[in-house]
């Protein structure tokens, strides 16, 4: 059965979609960008202050599907500069465990919503 998540402690949706959605024992995000959930801003200051806020948006959904980091075994890493790669990793690294961290795939786009550089979207079960 279908379930929907949603939480305010990640930035509300702006299209015809939801946060994530849980299906059984797995979880299934939607893209995450650096928006401020309390602000509605894009936090665009620096590549590593806008992986931060993704992730943060990204912990918040989890939490609200009764999940951590732990859970996630797969992401998608979506960016506008290669050359920003090892400055992303080293966030979103800081964010798993290097031995369990799940599988990944990461990629340079052409464009991202909102003009951002980065958006990262997750699968996790329980």
């Amino acid at each position: 059965m279908k379930k929907i998540i949603f939480t305010e402690k990640a930035p509300a949706p702006i299209g015809p979609y939801n946060q994530a959605v849980s299906f059984g024992n797995t979880l299934f995000t939607s893209g995450q960008i650096a928006i401020n959930p309390e602000t509605g801003e894009l936090i665009l200051d620096d590549i590593e202050t806008e992986t931060k806020q993704v992730m943060e948006n990204m912990k918040a959904v989890l939490e609200e599907a009764g999940m951590t980091f732990e859970n996630v075994i797969k992401t998608s890493i979506f960016i506008m500069d290669m050359n920003n790669f090892a400055k992303i990793n080293t966030v979103y690294g800081s964010y798993f465990d290097e031995k369990t961290a799940p599988a990944r795939e990461t990629v340079q786009v052409a464009g991202l919503p909102k003009g951002v550089n980065v958006e990262i979207s997750m699968i996790a079960m329980k």
